[in-house]
């Protein structure tokens, strides 16, 4: 996390931009109908970049909205103007336009993450929303986009931690 926090933010957008560039360029993105991504925090990858491709593309587009302690579920974002800032600093659709969307019909999710492994273990903020949600969205590929350092080679998984499918580094 502290080397996710020195990054400065000209890096951060460039790096993040090449990364989002990347996975738009993937068979499992054009195969995607509904594609869900997290709304990130300032040291993560910036994803609002992706998030207006996805609308662009005339794709359905969800980001996670927690209802309650670990428990999170997948909403709708109609146009970037439905999204606004709330609690952390983190973009939310607008309590009015919230429209979930079941997990069994998600494509894609893009997930987060602090670190990854090359056998699909990823080690989150500690918090078990992900590992909670992502067994429900059954058909969805599992992708981290990644700054070099956040993969290694093997992390500490327990048998509940949800595994994602491909890094895009």
């Amino acid at each position: 996390m502290a080397k996710r926090a020195a990054i400065s933010p000209d890096e951060r957008d460039r790096i993040s931009h090449e990364l989002i560039k990347k996975f738009l360029a993937t068979e499992i993105y054009r195969a995607s109908k509904i594609i869900m991504a997290y709304a990130s925090m300032p040291d993560e990858i910036q994803l609002y970049e992706l998030f207006a491709a996805i609308l662009a593309d005339k794709k359905v587009l969800a980001i996670p909205l927690i209802v309650g302690k670990g428990e999170m579920r997948a909403v709708e974002v109609p146009s970037l103007d439905s999204l606004e800032v709330r609690a952390f600093n983190i973009l939310t659709v607008k309590k009015e336009l919230i429209n979930f969307i079941n997990p069994a019909q998600i494509d894609c999710v893009i997930v987060p993450g602090v670190a990854f492994d090359k056998s699909g273990g990823r080690l989150g903020m500690g918090g078990g929303y992900y590992d909670r949600f992502l067994p429900f969205a059954v058909n969805a590929k599992k992708i981290a986009l990644a700054y070099k350092f956040q993969v290694v080679d093997a992390l500490p998984i327990e048998d509940f931690d949800a595994k994602i499918d491909f890094i895009i580094i």
